[in-house]
């Protein structure tokens, strides 16, 4: 049987997360970051099990107290010492497909968004955390660059994916799009893939990941990024983009159902301000559930309104994501979906550290 890509919404043992450091980027946020992490793992751990990197023994010990303080059952928290560059798991975290009915965990080359930054630990973690029990499928290396926010698929054999990510020369330099179609299908199953030419985000690092732009939430649905303020730079790319996703098609000739994300007034580092990546496409499915970044605007409210149409059947958990645009991410990014039957008992069991 071929690979299968699994889609996000396929049922879930666990929400992978890195946790960060004080000496990394983040450590003039650090109280930042950490309070929103902690609002995630209290609303992921509702639904699921939480598996956390983390630098070191005590802050393992200090936050299975802290979880355990606000009311997280610590049965559904997996925290495993492992050393990191960021927190960004959407990009150094695994990729899942099924093979033979059975998940396996893609390791691909992470170079800190075509060398943009230090990632030496972050393209090492997949392979620590194998080697320390906590999977329970195989694992697999691979010898090309690739980011799990670079590409979302519907999970019955289409792809979606930016041409300024995956065609750009600082990712995989000597292969063109005929070679990377060729791998994305041996490697993933699929039978097409879905170009976008247009879409970029202001102060975002990896070049236009289609996670901050446009996202499968169902086979026939994509939710998408909608700019409508003429005035603003970003309207003329965004305004392609949609004309492109309104000429896609399915697989069976059909268009897709697209519901269009508002657009939040301007939001600008304090500190210097350059312009934030602030984006509702930046969703995490988990089981029974949609955590959605919102930003402290007035579109919040119709981002949430949005995306509870586009998954009647989930319970839509808003996370206030201001400080993680703040180092050019949001709520997707930091995360990564482990598949049922890829995380090991052992680690299930908090035997693992």
């Amino acid at each position: 049987m071929p690979n299968r890509l699994l889609p996000e919404w396929h049922p879930q043992d666990a929400i992978q997360l890195t946790w960060p450091t004080p000496t990394s980027d983040w450590a003039p946020l650090l109280e930042r970051i950490e309070a929103t992490l902690e609002a995630m793992v209290v609303a992921i751990a509702r639904y699921e099990s939480v598996l956390i990197a983390v630098p070191d023994a005590d802050t393992r010990c200090h936050l299975l107290q802290r979880f355990g303080n606000l009311g997280v059952d610590t049965a559904r928290l997996h925290l495993v010492v492992a050393k990191a560059d960021d927190t960004w798991a959407r990009d150094h975290g695994p990729i899942a497909i099924e093979r033979d009915g059975k998940p396996v965990l893609l390791d691909y080359v992470f170079t800190g968004w075509g060398g943009k930054f230090e990632a030496g630990h972050d393209n090492q973690l997949t392979g620590h955390l194998a080697e320390a029990g906590v999977y329970a499928c195989a694992v697999e290396s691979r010898d090309i660059v690739l980011e799990g926010g670079a590409i979302d698929t519907d999970g019955e054999g289409t792809l979606l994916t930016t041409e300024a990510c995956l065609l750009n020369p600082n990712r995989n330099s000597h292969l063109d799009r005929e070679a990377v179609e060729t791998l994305l299908k041996a490697d993933f199953g699929i039978e097409r893939v879905l170009w976008l030419a247009n879409g970029h985000l202001e102060g975002d690092d990896t070049d236009s990941h289609v996670d901050t732009l446009a996202r499968f939430c169902d086979p026939v649905t994509i939710a998408y990024v909608h700019c409508d303020d003429q005035s603003d730079p970003h309207y003329p790319a965004l305004a392609a983009m949609e004309k492109e996703l309104e000429a896609l098609r399915r697989a069976d000739g059909e268009p897709y159902r697209l519901i269009p994300l508002p657009w939040p007034r301007p939001c600008y580092d304090p500190e210097d301000g350059h312009r934030l990546p602030a984006t509702y496409a930046n969703f995490l499915i988990v089981n029974s559930a949609v955590l959605v970044p919102v930003y402290g605007d007035a579109a919040d409210s119709e981002a949430l309104a949005a995306l509870a149409e586009a998954f009647p059947e989930r319970d839509i958990v808003p996370i206030d994501c201001l400080s993680v645009i703040r180092q050019h991410g949001s709520l997707h990014c930091l995360t990564m979906q482990l598949p049922r039957g890829s995380l090991s008992a052992a680690t299930q069991q908090g035997e693992t550290s």
